[in-house]
């Protein structure tokens, strides 16, 4: 159940450390901040077990809904100075959307994402919960629409979600502020004043073009260094590898220590259509967060099945397994010998030896052209795509995806 809430002095303001005071535009927000669901994302670490490598990256996707929405406020009040007509209808309803982007997530954020749920992905989760909420909220109809991209000015759309939206530009001053990795500063304020809108498109004036060069370069940086740091993705591999072996565990008769909404998801293969056809599941999920992981895996630490102990116990104590990190795959073979050393050492079988060696791709795309493209309007009235407009960066080149591949085994 809701609490009760008082209809007085809602236009709160935040202390954000990043952008300084953030105010509440609108009651309505105060209201879905102040809801369950919303609050949920203070139990949600926004970068992962990234905190393992950089210790100070402890701030949860509540802090990045809060600045998302704080930059799409600003971003609304220099388009209108500009021209575009936007209804307060639509300004409260892409705050909102905003706002709710990254409602969807599970626990530990992208690390669980496909191990919690099979094939639904966090923006569909979302969906599901701003549904949820349009009865409370009737506002949320128009946020859905702009949430799907199905609303009249698509430009509300690619504020939301686009290769220069509001939610790019915050995670990488918030993920760059609280790891101390200075590469990912960008200049998100000079960006916001050079943006505009015609024929309903999101643009950015020809000014802006060495800001959001800097943008694409610090996307780049920021992947590499950051979000698949080797060390924070050994540790989140072996995370999906526990939860994988307590699912399987459990398939197999075992009782493990779980919250209820933990054992629900470890119990049952969820999948989409079981958000849409069972209110009960998004409920579930809307009680799950880190907390749960957590509290169940140190417990599992004293579990029989060695398995499990160990994986538990090497991500309580941050004895993570060994990584490699290549340009080229990992041969069969390398992979072969790591195998039967882990089966020998600790005799387990092959089956079981997998759960501590395994090789991965990782995947980092700075700029995905024919993507909703970063398009500038020139100062004679052309608009021209990043990739030709700019002149100091091989745009064309940061769009090629960089693939590496790592390895991991007990060092």
């Amino acid at each position: 159940m809701r609490p009760n809430l008082s209809r007085n002095n809602k236009k709160k303001i935040f202390n954000d450390p990043v952008y300084g005071f953030i105010s509440i535009p609108n009651e309505i927000i105060f209201d879905i901040i102040q809801h369950p669901f919303f609050q949920r994302l203070r139990r949600i670490k926004q970068l992962g077990l990234t905190h393992l490598v950089y210790p100070g990256a402890l701030h949860t996707r509540f802090h990045h809904a809060l600045g998302a929405m704080h930059l799409m406020y600003t971003a609304l009040q220099v388009i209108k100075r500009k021209g575009t007509q936007i209804s307060e209808e639509e300004e409260v309803a892409v705050l909102c959307a905003i706002l709710l982007h990254d409602i969807g997530h599970g626990p530990f954020s992208h690390s669980l994402e496909h191990d919690m749920v099979n094939g639904v992905s966090h923006e569909s989760i979302s969906s599901f919960f701003i549904e949820a909420l349009v009865e409370e909220f009737p506002i949320l109809k128009v946020s859905l629409e702009i949430f799907n991209n199905r609303h009249p000015k698509p430009f509300l759309y690619q504020l939301v979600s686009s290769q220069l939206d509001m939610d790019r530009l915050d995670y990488l001053n918030r993920d760059s502020f609280y790891t101390g990795v200075s590469e990912g500063v960008i200049g998100s304020e000079r960006i916001i004043e050079m943006l505009t809108v015609r024929d309903n498109q999101l643009l950015l004036e020809e000014k802006a073009i060495y800001s959001v060069e800097k943008f694409i370069v610090a996307r780049r940086l920021m992947y590499w260094q950051v979000y698949l740091h080797k060390t924070a993705v050994s540790a989140e591999f072996m995370l999906i590898h526990v939860v994988r072996r307590a699912k399987e565990l459990i398939a197999d008769g075992h009782t493990l220590f779980a919250s209820p909404a933990l054992q629900f998801f470890l119990s049952n293969k969820v999948q989409l259509n079981d958000f849409k056809t069972n209110p009960d599941v998004l409920l579930q999920f809307s009680e799950l967060d880190d907390f749960d992981i957590m509290g169940a895996i140190k417990v599992w630490q004293k579990h029989s099945d060695k398995i499990l102990s160990e994986l538990a116990t090497r991500l309580v104590n941050r004895n993570l397994l060994k990584i490699e990190i290549s340009k080229a795959p990992y041969s069969n073979e390398r992979r072969e010998i790591e195998l039967q050393k882990v089966m020998k050492e600790a005799n387990l079988s092959k089956d079981q030896a997998e759960y501590f060696v395994y090789s991965e791709k990782l995947i980092n795309s700075a700029y995905n052209q024919g993507k909703q493209n970063i398009n500038l309007l020139m100062k004679n009235g052309d608009i021209l795509d990043l990739s030709i407009a700019s002149d100091n960066l091989n745009i064309s080149a940061l769009a090629n995806p960089v693939e590496k591949y790592c390895l991991c085994y007990p060092g």
